[in-house]
């Protein structure tokens, strides 16, 4: 072997090389781009007495959240998703009609977002019992979220707490 063919041989392991990490990097570069947008939403039960109290919605992440879509279940039965009619048939028949707020499908939730989505203000115990049922016993949520990018899938669900949970 004469030394053009060795340095020929050089030259196409050093741009193979190349070309691997330039493809390594792109997909890092491309895959950081997506954290740094990335929403993570929370739904949160609160009930402290003499405060706003009920589902809180908190979008904790370092982006936008796009709903993609939601599901309500009350007593075990899918009345929905989380819009002013299913909110009106979660609160439907309570003594105290507890505030709602709702959105819809492919509506951005800014990052650092924190709002009740249904709600009492202020919150008393033996007023609110029927409420306090109903937010920790008979309802469920399910919101389905992406990020700008799309396709993420996420989810963040609220399930009724089991005997024995505080």
């Amino acid at each position: 072997m004469d030394s053009e063919t060795v340095v020929a041989a050089s030259a196409v392991v050093i741009a193979v090389a190349s070309l691997a990490v330039s493809v390594y990097e792109a997909r890092a570069s491309r895959q950081h781009n997506r954290y740094s947008v990335r929403p993570i939403l929370q739904l949160q039960r609160g009930m402290s007495k003499g405060q706003k109290a009920g589902i809180k919605l908190i979008n904790s992440g370092l982006g936008p959240a796009v709903v993609v879509s939601s599901t309500l279940t009350v007593d075990g039965q899918v009345i929905g998703a989380w819009n002013k009619a299913g909110a009106d048939r979660a609160r439907a028949g309570l003594v105290v009609r507890p505030y709602a707020v709702t959105f819809t499908e492919t509506q951005t939730i800014a990052t650092g977002y924190e709002g009740f989505l249904l709600s009492v203000d202020p919150y008393e115990p033996d007023a609110h019992a029927e409420f306090l049922d109903l937010m920790t016993r008979r309802l469920q949520l399910e919101i389905r979220y992406e990020s700008l990018y799309g396709g993420e899938n996420y989810r963040v669900s609220l399930r009724p707490r089991t005997e024995g949970e505080s």
